[in-house]
């Protein structure tokens, strides 16, 4: 039988009240501080943030801090623009249509990206400045595709680290000296400025590049995670080239969620790059924010090398702080591989540096030529142009105090010949008989390594995947990162590796000398 009493004054107002706020939420102010990609779109969806209010915070974060850590090169002007077009798309979408996880995100490039717009491609150096590409690169094409928002520029080691040997990590011409928010030292190169960026809140994500630790190292400096997917994974059409050989382009984030969020938008076939469509066969169905779980250790078989990849001394930070992470690692359900034989591993690498420098200063001048020339408008059309240009310019860009060691090394070989052939050779044996044995040997799902170690250039002169993960800070306020390295096409397993040790231990935390507003 229905009650038949009637509701009080106060009960109606009580039962208002509590529809009002449980209900229907009220807009309220959005930290955007240390948030996610995940945190950005739901506020998008309950109205507490638009991406024009994103983009403006960081646009005024940029303007507030990149004088002390020179991060970003330049910002795009039509930002706003587009983010107010992203506004509109959002707001005119039909109810339940899915969007992008990157739509409205800002995203910052590092300068060796291309983008076809009023923004400079000139991996830093004053060379570039002008210059005008025929179209956007690959991954800033499937970037838009996704509704990402250009925001800018970020720096980086000029020339990705590949003009002079004397060259601190961070500079290049255009924006000076980067420096790492925590220390305000080394922020480690050539991705700097996007890892900079990313730990410093001035870009919701920002996106880098590797050719041997260059997203791995200055992830680690910088408390971030960064991605360094299997070559041609990600499309290298549009980048400014070391070797097609070893290049990838991958996401640099403050978490592995909105890493994969950016790997899921970029990866897939290029018609511009080659290597995408052999990749492609390695993309799982549904993408890659599938494996973001939080058992993806258990059951995993991880190899684990102190003596080769974490030769810390016994009462150091970093050893201490290692031993600790590889009990987390066992206690959430892994099984630790430490039985192998480290030495006889390392012994197959014994020469993968002078290897590699040979190989890789013969690809630099073919690529670097070949990319020039297809510029629509430039003043430099080879790397002997530049070698000019720096000559000429030599105040500007350091000449005598950094070099162009590299450039001049380059510039007097003459094609693959037979010594650059066997060192190609050599490298891809040691990755046969050395991370690749290794791995299938022992049935492993991802190798452990400091991301300071030979580790990153193990992985990339083999072409293989790692990821690193905030794992501490040493006694000098230095960040330090756990990197899962894995073989070609094993992105899955260490997406789920790298998240669930994140979600364990959540280690980051965001410079303690920056301070920031919020909406």
């Amino acid at each position: 039988m229905a009650s038949t009493t009637k509701s009080s004054p106060l009960s109606f107002s009580l039962l208002l009240i509590f529809t009002l706020l449980f209900l229907h939420p009220i807009v309220s102010s959005f930290t955007i501080k240390e948030a996610t990609v995940a945190d950005f779109q739901l506020g998008f969806q309950n109205k507490s943030l638009t991406s024009r209010q994103l983009v403006q915070f960081y646009m005024d974060e940029i303007d507030r801090l990149n004088l002390t850590f020179n991060a970003v090169i330049e910002v795009n002007p039509d930002a706003l623009a587009l983010a107010d077009a992203a506004d509109r798309e959002r707001n005119a979408a039909a109810p339940g249509q899915s969007l992008s996880d990157l739509h409205g995100i800002p995203i910052l490039l590092k300068d060796n990206i291309a983008t076809k717009d009023k923004m400079n491609t000139t991996a830093g150096s004053l060379a570039l400045l002008r210059s005008v590409v025929p179209r956007d690169a690959g991954v800033v094409v499937k970037l838009r595709q996704a509704g990402a928002i250009i925001l800018g520029k970020a720096s980086l080691t000029e020339w990705a680290n590949f003009r002079g040997k004397r060259m601190p990590s961070g500079w290049c011409a255009r924006s000076g000296q980067g420096k790492n928010p925590y220390t305000s030292s080394d922020p480690c190169g050539s991705s700097s400025g996007s890892a900079i960026a990313a730990a410093a809140n001035l870009a919701a994500v920002t996106l880098g590049t590797e050719t041997d630790g260059s997203i791995l190292c200055p992830s680690s400096y910088n408390a971030v995670v960064g991605f360094r997917p299997t070559l041609g994974l990600t499309s290298r059409a549009g980048v400014i080239p070391i070797t097609l050989r070893q290049d990838t382009v991958g996401p640099i984030c403050r978490t592995v969620a909105d890493a994969v969020y950016v790997l899921d938008a970029i990866a897939g076939v290029d018609s511009h790059d080659a290597a995408t469509t052999e990749a492609a066969k390695y993309i799982p169905t549904g993408g890659y924010k599938q494996y973001l779980k939080t058992d993806g250790l258990k059951g995993t078989r991880l190899g684990l090398l102190k003596d080769a990849f974490f030769n810390f001394p016994t009462e150091s930070v970093e050893n201490k702080t290692y031993e600790r992470h590889f009990n987390t690692l066992r206690q959430r359900g892994a099984v630790l591989v430490d039985n192998l034989d480290a030495s006889k591993f390392m012994e197959v690498y014994e020469d993968i540096g002078t290897n590699e420098i040979l190989a890789m200063t013969a690809e630099f001048k073919l690529a670097i030529n070949s990319y020039l020339q297809t510029l629509e408008v430039s003043s430099v059309r080879s790397l002997k142009d530049l070698i000019e240009f720096n000559n000429k310019n030599s105040d500007l860009e350091k000449i005598e105090q950094y070099g162009q060691e590299r450039f001049l090394e380059a510039e007097a070989t003459n094609g693959i010949r037979e010594k650059e052939q066997e060192a190609i050779q050599k490298l891809a044996d040691m990755s046969r008989d050395g991370f690749e044995k290794i791995m299938r040997e022992n049935n492993l799902d991802a190798l452990l390594a400091s991301p300071l170690s030979l580790a990153s250039s193990i992985l990339a002169t083999g072409q293989h995947p790692g990821i690193t993960v905030p794992a501490g800070v040493d006694g000098e306020g230095l960040p330090f990162g756990l990197c899962f390295g894995g073989l070609k096409g094993s992105e899955p397993t260490l997406i789920k590796v790298a998240y669930d040790f994140e979600q364990a231990t959540k280690i980051r935390r965001p410079p303690p000398s920056v301070t920031h507003s919020s909406y």
